[in-house]
């Protein structure tokens, strides 16, 4: 287990390791769905066309979605890519990659990637669908939760400890 999002990464014994994403995970917790984002900015617009950058704007909207719910792209467990161009996604995996691990660090959830013959959004060559789990706290970090606050004082020695006067 990841104690640190209480992910249990499954991977069948005999099966070789994925690159790049997890054949299952199993987490307890509360579910957020956020729908397919394309890769436009927050007004709507598409500042690329190349696929690599279309796909880190999709990852950064779907994680700004995730700020909603106080989650982040360390809770996303599930993201389905649809695609325009197989050929384009293969031909660009380095800069997809770079982009991929710049907005989401090293969560490497389960995925999967289908080609479309054409998105919603003419001008979209992505659109990503993402599953997140926020871990339901543990009873340590709920009795943490519920300790009262402590106020902390800068002071030194010399502000309790009077000397002797002569």
């Amino acid at each position: 287990m990841d104690t640190a999002n209480e992910f249990q990464i499954l991977k069948p014994a005999n099966w070789p390791r994925p690159s790049g994403y997890s054949n299952g995970i199993a987490i307890t917790g509360r579910q957020i769905f956020v729908a397919g984002q394309v890769g436009w900015d927050a007004e709507c617009k598409f500042n690329s066309t190349r696929l690599a950058d279309q796909v880190r704007q999709a990852l950064q909207n779907i994680c700004t979605v995730l700020a909603e719910a106080q989650a982040g792209p360390e809770h996303v467990v599930r993201l389905t890519w649809y695609l325009t161009s197989r050929d384009e996604y293969l031909a660009d995996l380095d800069n997809i990659g770079a982009a991929y691990r710049d907005v989401m660090g090293k969560n490497f959830p389960v995925m999967s990637v289908v080609q479309v013959v054409a998105l919603m959004e003419a001008q979209a060559k992505v659109e990503i669908e993402a599953t997140a789990v926020v871990p339901e706290p543990t009873a340590a970090a709920a009795a943490v939760e519920d300790t009262p606050e402590v106020e902390l004082f800068d002071i030194t020695l010399d502000d309790i400890v009077t000397p002797p006067s002569r």
